[in-house]
């Protein structure tokens, strides 16, 4: 009993340390801990503010856009219908939520809804367990109704919950054969840590109720655990009997690799590395975007829709784009969001033949984003978002922060042109580039995905995904490639990173889903590829011997679309409205421009291609279907693939002149190198949709260029002793130093009897004008009466930061006290206490000699809170 409660709370402990210990700033520059108030600073008027996520009410949310997620209320309200649904009354509260969302009205009511009209019913899609069968359920919340209730036959399973990851940690640190095998390797069980793993699908021997896989990490020495592998043992866990299966134990020769130099966290840099100075680009106005009702964004000549989705992450609905001659606002795409994404990893061994995750389908992208790091995931002035999702119980949780919202401008030009005197014009014009980024990064294990949406005036859209985190490695008993004999190098699965650890070959592929509506309801589009052929001049009539034209062909069905990239047989592809043509003829539309990619390069009767099919063309398009979302199936979860993208489009249903869906798959190949150790530089890559004969003529003709007028003065408007704030008091003592007079503001005064007092009371009069003078009124009327520089110097240290930081401190502390969870899930109350804790970083400043001091307190940090998480969590959680 003693030992199974242990267990439990290593479970709990180690879940909540994960969570928690995002919520920490890193050390800054000069060895805080605390918020970048400590160590930067900002001469502009009135922006030097401390950045507050945004925050929303969500207990008396309501919905706004047919399109809007679920609230708590409608979600709360869906699980009590259900508690009570006849199929399930008897079985509840044991049923599991896999996932309950949003089940999106017709397509038709949603364009056809104008705000004020009344909403088409709100209705709820449950994707939910229940003795092994999956039941997929419609509820309509209006009604309090049951609409559509049936049960998947197919294979696979619904996407995990972190109640059936826990449950497989509680399984296997529970075991005493699998905690011998630790120890044996020299691994302490209080040092470990482990990870849930889906399987795939590999025949039928593994078809017997859902499996996942547990593989074990040393954390001793480093929070990084990933780098030091427990090579060779791998255990197999019945999720819903709660039992371990199999065991494969094979690599007890091979050591689990050191933690020498595997901390990714911020240290104090050493003197031969200088940091760069702090940037931000200011915003004196604020934003030029306007969030309205939550989730409808106005920018620029943009309007679209924006959602957190529990397994999709952030969704893209309803984008429209005014027209530059008529002012109207244009649809061009319906929905768009990242459907799937795959991960194979290249090494057939027994402990990783299986590495062939789809993170949208088996872990969701949604749930697994954690809140963004203000001013380092987003720039100041971001707007965010959280996401409403649903615990394996059914009860709503928030994921706060999970979306963020920004204007980016980095130098870069919308368009420009410089006319050479020669012809006899002065003319240099140029405009620079501001787009609108929406961005979210889901943390699935290891890796880090960063999704951005980025909106250009000129009508373009750029989605690009950056890819960070930590490698999967594999232990080796080699130090490095010395050690390996010469005729074994070739069988290799990857590079050496480190000693005795090897980063295995592996492709990323993020398959986006993109329901393209070119102008009115998208119910008359067509694909079109426009290919550029080499034609031969053979008539003799130019010295040119050949040229390219190009050549169009309108897609009839969805084989004649399905695309695989070549370069050296060009094309553009793309989506047009016939029946809506510019003033010249040429249809309305957009066009995919493929930016770097990879293809899949399996083959495709191996068992983790035949699941992830829709990853063999880069292009396919099918007609519009609201049942076809996911590339890789519903239930991708130990599916076989006969749900997929590539089957539906097996169909080969006409898609000519009808309303259509692109889907798009961008590529990664990952040869690791040791610079992706012990965390990888973010790589990214991208596509954009850019519009094509949609405009009559370039839409950002008539931008305005910037000129120096239109941009705010920076000034010391508030004081050189507002440099305090943010740890640089040097600027000013150096300043004095250099006028010889810096004893008047850290020196003892004399006493009036002595002779030198006259001398020194006109050279402090003179310093404390030069200090008065650099004063706002509102500071300077505070220090009038103090009669010498070291009082000033002295009082506006402690008026400006340690009471004011005391009083807000203090003001937090207690509400973090009193946070309970009460009525709210697990989650929920962890995300609360997450948020008042980001909120004391950005005002509790923490002074170390230096950085393993300050890393130690760091650490000490983190475990009171989560002892503080622990106990306010109700006495019944188990």
């Amino acid at each position: 009993m003693e030992k199974t409660s242990f267990l439990c709370f290593s479970i709990i402990f180690f879940t909540v340390f994960f969570i928690f210990s995002s919520s920490f700033n890193s050390l800054s520059k000069s060895g805080f801990i605390g918020s970048s108030r400590c160590t930067e600073f900002s001469s502009i008027s009135k922006t030097n503010q401390v950045h507050k996520p945004t925050t929303h009410d969500h207990k008396n949310s309501v919905p706004h856009h047919p399109l809007d997620p679920l609230t708590i209320q409608e979600i709360n309200k869906v699980r009590a219908i259900l508690s009570s649904y006849e199929p399930f009354d008897s079985s509840f509260p044991a049923i599991q939520f896999h996932s309950l969302s949003l089940d999106e009205p017709d397509k038709n009511q949603v364009l056809s809804w104008k705000k004020g009209d009344p909403f088409p019913p709100r209705k709820a899609f449950v994707i939910a367990l229940l003795n092994g069968q999956s039941h997929r359920v419609t509820v309509d919340i209006d009604s309090s109704q049951v609409t559509e209730h049936n049960i998947h036959t197919g294979s696979g399973y619904p996407t995990l919950t972190f109640e059936d990851m826990s449950t497989a940690l509680q399984v296997t640190l529970s075991d005493a054969e699998i905690n011998q095998s630790v120890t044996n390797r020299g691994v302490a069980l209080s040092d470990l840590a482990c990870v849930t793993l889906s399987p795939g699908w590999y025949g039928s021997d593994e078809e017997n109720g859902r499996v996942i896989k547990v593989q074990c990490f040393s954390s001793e020495g480093s929070p990084n655990f990933y780098m030091r592998p427990i090579e060779g043992l791998t255990v197999t866990v019945d999720i819903d009997r709660k039992k371990v299966v199999k065991i494969s134990n094979t690599g007890r020769d091979i050591p689990v690799p050191k933690s020498t130099n595997t901390d990714y966290r911020y240290k104090e840099p050493s003197e031969k590395k200088k940091p760069l100075n702090p940037i931000s680009i200011e915003q004196p106005k604020g934003p030029s975007f306007i969030v309205e009702d939550g989730h409808t964004v106005k920018w620029a000549n943009w309007e679209f829709h924006i959602k957190a989705d529990q397994r999709a992450g952030l969704v893209i609905s309803r984008a429209m784009v005014e027209d530059s001659e008529s002012g109207e606002l244009r649809n061009m795409m319906y929905k768009g969001f990242s459907s799937e994404l795959f991960v194979p990893y290249m090494d057939p061994d027994e402990n990783w033949y299986f590495k062939t995750y789809m993170d949208a389908g088996e872990y969701g992208l949604g749930v697994t984003a954690l809140p963004l790091v203000p001013l380092n995931d987003c720039p100041r002035y971001s707007y965010y978002m959280d996401g409403i999702f649903v615990a394996a119980d059914g009860k709503p949780f928030v994921q706060s922060n999970m979306i963020c919202l920004f204007e980016r401008y980095a130098g870069d030009i919308s368009w420009r042109h410089s006319e050479l005197p020669l012809i006899g014009f002065q003319i240099r014009e140029a405009r620079p580039k501001v787009t609108l980024v929406a961005r979210m990064a889901a943390s699935v294990g290891n890796y880090d995905y960063i999704f951005d949406w980025e909106f250009q005036t000129d009508g373009l859209i750029r989605i690009k995904v950056g890819l960070s985190g930590m490698l999967m490695v594999k232990g080796t008993p080699h130090e490095n490639m010395n050690q390996v004999p010469h005729h074994h190098q070739d069988e290799m699965t990857g590079t050496f990173v480190s000693e005795n650890v090897i980063g295995v070959v592996h492709d990323h592929f993020i398959t986006f889903h993109l329901d393209m509506d070119i102008d009115d309801d998208g119910s008359n589009n067509s694909f079109v590829k426009v290919n550029l052929v080499k034609e031969e001049n053979l008539t003799g009539k130019s010295p040119r011997k050949s040229y390219l034209k190009t050549k169009r062909h309108v897609a009839k069905t969805e084989k004649d679309a399905q695309v695989k990239l070549k370069l050296y047989d060009p094309s553009e592809f793309h989506v047009i409205n016939p029946s809506r043509r510019s003033r010249l003829g040429n249809p309305a539309g957009y066009k995919v421009v493929p930016g770097g990619t990879a293809a899949s390069l399996l083959d495709h009767d191996d068992p983790p291609q035949q699941r992830s099919a829709f990853t063999n063309n880069q292009i396919w398009v099918t007609p519009y279907n609201r049942t076809e979302q996911w590339a890789g199936g519903l239930f991708a979860y130990q599916g076989r693939g006969d749900d997929t993208l590539a089957v539906w489009s097996e169909r080969n249903r006409p898609i000519e002149n009808t309303d259509i869906v692109l889907w798009y798959t961008l590529g990664f190949h990952h040869i690791p190198c040791q610079e992706d150790f012990p965390i990888m530089p973010t790589v990214s890559s991208s596509f954009d949709l850019k519009p094509v004969n949609f405009f009559e003529s370039n839409p950002i003709l008539g931008a305005a260029p910037t000129f120096e007028k239109d941009l705010p003065v920076c000034k010391l408007t508030d004081s050189w002793l507002l440099v305090i704030f943010v740890g640089n008091s040097s600027v000013v003592q150096t300043f004095l130093k250099g006028k010889g007079r810096v004893s008047y503001l850290l020196g003892t005064e004399p006493e009036k009897k002595d002779p030198k007092f006259e001398a020194w009371d006109k050279e402090d009069s003179m310093v404390m004008t030069w200090l008065w003078n650099s004063m706002t009124p509102d500071i300077n009327d505070t220090c009038m009466f103090l009669s010498s520089v070291k009082y000033i110097w002295d009082s506006i240290w402690k008026t400006y930061l340690k009471v004011n930081d005391a009083a807000h401190v203090y003001d937090i502390r207690t509400k973090t006290v009193s946070t309970k969870q009460g009525n709210s899930s697990v989650i929920e109350y962890a995300n609360a206490l997450q948020s008042l804790w980001q909120e004391l970083d950005n005002y509790r400043c923490i002074a170390m000699k230096c950085s393993d001091d300050a890393a130690t307190l760091k650490k000490i940090m983190e475990h009171d809170r989560v002892y503080d998480f622990l106990t306010g969590l109700n006495v019944d959680f188990d």
